[in-house]
């Protein structure tokens, strides 16, 4: 096996973007949910990553420069859904909505709701808008939006592993990206929901006045320069997604950032549509729901699926820079 590439090889690729050097880490946990187990060894070579997510203004130039037209703003295939109600086969995508009380936890269509007209530009239908809100992440985005803006960048999107490798900013077995407390010193470190979800939301100083994203560069970075890795938006990997992680083998023979079990077997047991790994919680992550804002979270999203909680932040991997 080659040397680990561990040293940047000069200037970043683009602006914008940190080196994220390369090792071998404990990906994954054995303390939480059952998706994140287990924890073992993977090594990872260094590689460029945006230090924010793709913000609205960043997919905007890339939409102006092309003319690309997201999956939300194109009406979905009624081969793809028998038995759908036609009315409901128009172009839109998910939302959140805030339950008037508490709601059972068990059932997310108690605060999930199909809304035609939602899309990037409108991520909360299409009384909403983007305007004012730039430096945001874009969200409504799918598996297939954010890889084709990747492209367009000459970048590409990250594998689970340097996602993982990337959002722990190098603390090894921490449980945040900063360290083990959610909230050092009181000092909210993320953008997450605080109060009762979904229903009972508390706005804090420095974050949002009702559930959603807040702009990038809110919060201080994690230690490799990355901000708002957890929190704010869930963000798409490349990788394939797996029940579980493979069974840790030795440290000293930790694999090389492997790319999960392949199209067939990350299919929905339920639609049958291949899913892809997303990672670092959003605006909705609470401690009394889903709290997955850890470098270690991880959740299967069909790649046909974008929601406001949703976005992308890209990778470029030392061999794209080489020559």
């Amino acid at each position: 096996m080659s040397e680990v590439i561990t040293e940047a090889p000069g200037a970043p690729p683009a602006e914008g973007m940190v080196w994220v050097p390369g090792g071998t880490f404990t990906m994954g946990s054995d303390r939480h949910y059952a998706e994140e187990r287990p924890c073992g060894p993977v090594t990872v070579d260094g590689f460029w990553m945006d230090e924010t997510a793709v913000t609205n203004r960043q997919f905007a130039e890339f939409v102006a420069d092309t003319g690309y037209v997201t999956t939300a703003e194109k009406a979905p295939d009624p081969a793809m859904y028998p038995g759908a109600d036609p009315a409901m086969l128009v172009p839109g995508s998910i939302t959140f909505a805030k339950p008037r009380g508490p709601v059972d936890l068990s059932n997310p269509m108690q605060w999930w709701a199909w809304t035609p007209g939602a899309q990037w530009r409108h991520p909360w239908g299409p009384s909403s808008s983007v305007e004012g809100k730039e430096d945001h992440p874009v969200t409504q985005v799918t598996f297939e939006d954010a890889d084709a803006y990747a492209r367009w960048a000459g970048k590409s999107l990250p594998t689970e592993v340097q996602w993982e490798r990337a959002g722990r900013g190098g603390i090894e077995g921490a449980e945040f990206a900063w360290g083990e407390e959610i909230a050092p010193g009181g000092e909210e470190r993320m953008n997450r929901w605080i109060g009762e979800f979904p229903w009972k939301f508390r706005p804090r100083p420095g974050g949002a006045r009702k559930p959603g994203t807040v702009a990038v560069k809110s919060f201080e970075p994690n230690p490799f320069g990355l901000y708002e890795i957890t929190g704010n938006a869930w963000e798409w990997t490349n990788t394939w997604f797996s029940d579980t992680h493979p069974e840790p083998t030795s440290r000293c023979c930790a694999p090389r950032d492997p790319l999960g079990p392949g199209v067939d077997a990350s299919r929905d047991p339920t639609s049958g549509i291949p899913r892809k790994v997303l990672k670092g919680g959003s605006f909705l992550c609470a401690e009394n729901y889903c709290s997955r804002y850890r470098p270690s979270s991880r959740i299967p999203e069909s790649v046909e699926s974008s929601t406001v909680h949703i976005s992308f932040r890209c990778v470029v991997p030392v061999a794209a820079t080489a020559g």
